[in-house]
């Protein structure tokens, strides 16, 4: 585990961050900085797929700039369809010709669902991408027979009517699916079972689960967690899948993690005072304790750590934005959520050992959005340029780091002022990324790198002249990236760094 240390409140000694680069620890497996796109209000349609005869530019439907921009961010996975939408997804609504393709209700709004974008449109923007299919199965209104039809749809190459189906549909060579989740959020929308109960169920769809294809699939456990915090669920689920005459053994448990404050209008993604802002942080923070039980839950039944733990579904969940469908869960994106990200990102970092996946919600105009839509505009969130700027994490091996900092009192709780992480990749490159999680006063941080001369070191930060601050249609580049000057080597081994107030900064020693 990597090591943090906090100071006591009020102590006079340094603040300091000491990595020990000659202490490796764990690989930081690159899906931990995954995504997460399901047709719910603008995600889809309006958001990512645009249709092939739009004036806004695309290939085969899929819109051109966030294409992009998710490669830029080397974005490793995508979950889809759902979410909730997964379990009231019926996966032959979505193949064939468009125009005979049914028209549904959607579970978000009643919203009408074309299934224009379906298993293909997914595959092919996965494609576009460069990043790995998460497909969620509809355990909740769907069947066995359901779900192991469409897995022989994507992944075989045998002579079978579904593959031909597939074949005639447009695609010869059948698809790779690393990753399929098994149903979602069980205990709520996915069905309101208990785990008991999602335990049988999950056994009889695991046995029936055949990948036909010649790499492994995944079969992972989805969506424990809501307000099971001490992960009382997670244990009786696993005891109920593994004591039994034949056990299975489950590939992958995935939680979900929310900061989540809907139904408390004080808490505006844009309109809050310092108050709110630590309120937030220190919820974002308590993942922490959430992942560390349900990760001796796991150790219990396979201290080997080859289960994956997985947080498919994390980020800050506010109020919609005024004048918006409360169904669709489009909120804005401030300086605020880009600290967020780089403290959750970091927490998954120090549990790199056993968490090996994660997927932020959502991609486009819903909850912690990466992007913002409106017609051809197109608004990078403060998340994003997070997403971009710890990137060189994935893959890298994870650092042993302790560190010396202060602590806020948020409501008689301490929350540290100083979140980081430290890697190693495979060219020699350290990276060390910070936040400052103080709303309104910057801070000087020493680091000290063991066993590694500090020559040439570079500096981005993320930061703005308020917390609050935004980036908007109007003002799309309030919040962006630039260089970071408040570092100086001290000597060989020592830097020391000013880290604005309510800031991410990325230092990468060359």
């Amino acid at each position: 585990m990597t090591s943090a240390r906090e100071g006591d409140e009020g102590s006079k000694v340094m603040n300091k961050l000491t990595v020990y680069a000659d202490q490796p620890l764990s690989k930081i497996n690159r899906h931990l900085y995954g995504h997460f796109a399901e047709h719910l209000g603008a995600c889809i349609y309006d958001g990512i797929y645009v249709g092939e005869d739009s004036r806004i530019p695309n290939v085969r439907g899929m819109r051109s700039d966030i294409v992009e921009a998710m490669k830029q961010i080397r974005a490793p996975n995508l979950r889809w369809p759902g979410g909730c939408f997964a379990d009231v997804y019926h996966w032959r609504d979505g193949i064939g010709p468009r125009e005979q393709r049914p028209t549904r209700l959607n579970f978000w709004g009643n919203a009408p669902e074309t299934n224009a974008f379906g298993t293909h449109e997914f595959m092919d923007l996965c494609e576009q991408i460069g990043c790995e299919p998460y497909i969620g199965g509809n355990v909740g209104s769907g069947t066995v027979q359901e779900m192991r039809d469409w897995i022989e749809y994507l992944t075989s190459n045998y002579d079978s009517t579904l593959s031909n189906e597939r074949r005639a549909n447009g695609r010869a060579q059948a698809w790779r699916i690393p990753f399929w989740g098994i149903g979602n959020e069980n205990w709520g929308c996915g069905g309101l079972m208990r785990p008991e109960y999602m335990a049988d169920l999950y056994c009889q769809y695991h046995n029936f689960m055949r990948n036909y294809g010649d790499t492994p699939m995944m079969r992972i456990a989805s969506g424990l967690g809501g307000s099971d915090t001490n992960a009382e669920d997670a244990a009786i689920f696993m005891d109920r899948i593994m004591n039994r005459r034949h056990p299975v053994h489950t590939d992958g448990l995935s939680i979900h993690y929310y900061v989540y404050l809907p139904d408390q209008p004080r808490h505006s993604a844009t309109e809050f005072g310092e108050a709110e802002w630590y309120e937030v942080l220190k919820l974002a923070s308590d993942i922490d304790g959430v992942i560390a039980k349900n990760a001796a839950v796991l150790d219990t039944y396979d201290p080997g750590k080859r289960i994956w733990l997985i947080v498919d579904e994390w980020g800050a969940w506010y109020p919609v934005e005024p004048g918006t469908n409360p169904a669709f869960l489009y909120q804005q994106n401030s300086m605020r959520d880009a600290v967020v990200a780089a403290l959750t990102l970091h927490i998954f970092q120090d549990h790199c050992d056993r968490v090996q996946m994660a997927n932020l919600a959502q991609t486009v105009n819903v909850i912690q959005a990466l992007f913002l839509t409106k017609g051809e505009a197109l608004v990078y969130t403060p998340t994003f340029h997070v997403f971009d700027m710890l990137k060189g994490h994935q893959d890298a091996t994870a650092l042993r780091y302790d560190l010396i900092a202060p602590v806020i009192d948020v409501n008689s709780v301490p929350l540290a002022q100083i979140s980081a992480g430290a890697s190693r990749a495979e060219n020699g490159e350290v990276l060390v990324t910070l936040a400052n999680l103080h709303a309104s006063e910057s801070t000087a941080l020493e680091i000290e790198f063991t066993d590694r001369a500090v020559t040439e070191i570079t500096g981005v930060e993320l930061s703005a002249d308020h917390f609050t601050a935004h980036n908007t249609f109007d003002e799309p580049t309030r919040v962006t990236p630039k260089r970071f000057d408040g570092v100086v080597i001290q000597d060989g081994s020592h830097v020391r760094v000013q880290l604005p107030a309510a800031s991410v900064v990325a230092l990468t020693l060359v």
